[in-house]
């Protein structure tokens, strides 16, 4: 991996230095020879596309999620979204409830969060590849350094930033930010296994409104 990787250049500048590291050469062989013999999501075009829709400078909220989708055409380089046309997955469908329930918007009939990305919710996997059918396949690869150095990197660089934490495995990434600077968001995941221990009634997409209304930053449009 190198400077010419399809990553937004705000991104590219600050990571340049990661993509050059001896774990990032060996995820990407790695990658390579498991595409030899399987399939592989996101399609490689769309494996950044969290970075490319939302620049370093434009990033308000971080949503974290721990893998890509592995069903055929799900994935498409954004955590909990899928393209448009495609039915909107289990723990989707429960965020979608819990947006309901909180500003009254309906998304239900699109599982595409592009718009959110491009008003600077960063839709940040933790794992950014998974083979077909596999949950879980690219997990302790290399891609847990790359991306515990972007959520350092947020938490350095910036200011204010919400992160929206969903589940154990999200938590544990909050000793990487600093809670001084940044405000942090805590819930039970929203898939159908515990949506119902704490996701239901949080409520964090309007206290996240609320919070960037008193930075003087414009809200997120929940609605899609």
């Amino acid at each position: 991996m190198n400077k010419y990787i399809e990553i937004e250049e705000s991104w590219r500048e600050i990571l340049y230095e990661e993509f050059e590291k001896n774990y990032m050469k060996e995820l990407k062989e790695f990658l390579i020879n498991e595409k030899k013999h399987h399939t592989i999501y996101p399609k490689a075009t769309e494996i950044f596309n969290a970075f490319n829709l939302t620049p370093l400078d434009n990033v308000k909220i971080v949503i974290l999620g721990q893998d890509p989708y592995h069903g055929e055409k799900q994935a498409h380089g954004l955590s909990f979204s899928v393209p448009r046309g495609i039915k909107p997955p289990p723990s989707l469908v429960n965020i979608y409830k819990e947006i309901e329930e909180d500003l009254g918007i309906t998304n239900y009939d699109n599982g595409d969060l592009t718009l959110w990305a491009n008003q600077g919710v960063l839709l940040l996997n933790v794992t950014l590849t998974v083979r077909a059918n596999n949950a879980g396949s690219h997990q302790n690869k290399g891609w847990e350094k790359f991306t515990d150095k972007v959520i350092s990197t947020i938490s350095d660089k910036k200011k204010g930033v919400i992160f929206l934490l969903w589940g154990k495995f999200a938590q544990n990434k909050e000793k990487l930010i600093d809670t001084y600077k940044h405000h942090i968001l805590k819930s039970s995941h929203p898939s159908p296994l515990s949506a119902y221990r704490g996701f239901f009634g949080c409520k964090h997409f309007s206290k996240a409104n609320r919070i960037l209304q008193k930075q003087g930053k414009s809200e997120i449009k929940w609605q899609l």
